[in-house]
């Protein structure tokens, strides 16, 4: 006896088909949707982003040499400002070199002032005479401690660089070529002649 034919229809039906896929949930289509709207706030936030490009390298070799041309500015006011301050020591250094010396001859002076005065006060003179040879010889002890001394010239040997000859004369008691007397008394400074000596200088004895 055969079946009716709609029950048959209904088996057939509600056989699954091997290639369809179950439908998603609800809550999945949401998530999805809901990455999608997060991935373009993302999107719009990255693009509103202002973009800061790198200085090129021709601006960053304008700010080297420019920071460089300032320090070779200064440096070089550092170095006109040492060397003017370097001259004017110098200068000064110069200026009043012999402010020590000044100072031991203006002594001399006073003494000198002094052997005057008592000259005026006393009739004879010998305390002038006294007071002239003290000044003398503060003098000659002053020029020694600065280095300055006579050069010797009488019954030395004659020396063109100490001693200027004036005149050649015979001598009986000085041998040739040997200074026999002084007009002017030479000084040298150290090693340096600053005055040579005037001398006669003997030719021996007389033929």
């Amino acid at each position: 006896m055969l079946q009716p034919l709609e029950l048959h229809d209904e088996k057939m039906n509600t056989k699954p088909e091997k290639n369809a896929e179950p439908p998603e949930s609800s809550e999945a289509v949401d998530e999805l949707f809901a990455d999608l709207e997060t991935n373009q706030d993302i999107q719009g936030s990255a693009d509103s982003i202002p973009v800061v490009e790198p200085m090129g390298e021709v601006e960053q070799l304008k700010a080297q040499l420019a920071e460089a041309e300032k320090r070779t500015l200064l440096a070089q006011a550092d170095l006109e400002n040492f060397r003017r301050r370097t001259r004017r020591d110098t200068q000064d250094q110069l200026k009043y070199a012999s402010v020590p010396l000044m100072n031991e001859l203006l002594e001399v002076i006073d003494n000198l002032d002094r052997a005057i005065a008592a000259h005026e006060s006393d009739a004879p003179g010998e305390g002038l005479l006294e007071g002239v040879k003290l000044v003398a010889q503060q003098i000659a002890t002053i020029l020694e401690n600065k280095g300055c001394k006579k050069i010797e010239a009488i019954g030395q040997p004659f020396d063109p660089n100490l001693h200027q000859a004036v005149q050649m004369q015979p001598s009986n008691e000085y041998d040739a070529n040997t200074v026999m007397q002084e007009l002017r008394t030479g000084f040298q400074l150290h090693d340096r002649v600053i005055r040579p000596s005037q001398v006669f200088v003997s030719t021996g004895p007389e033929a």
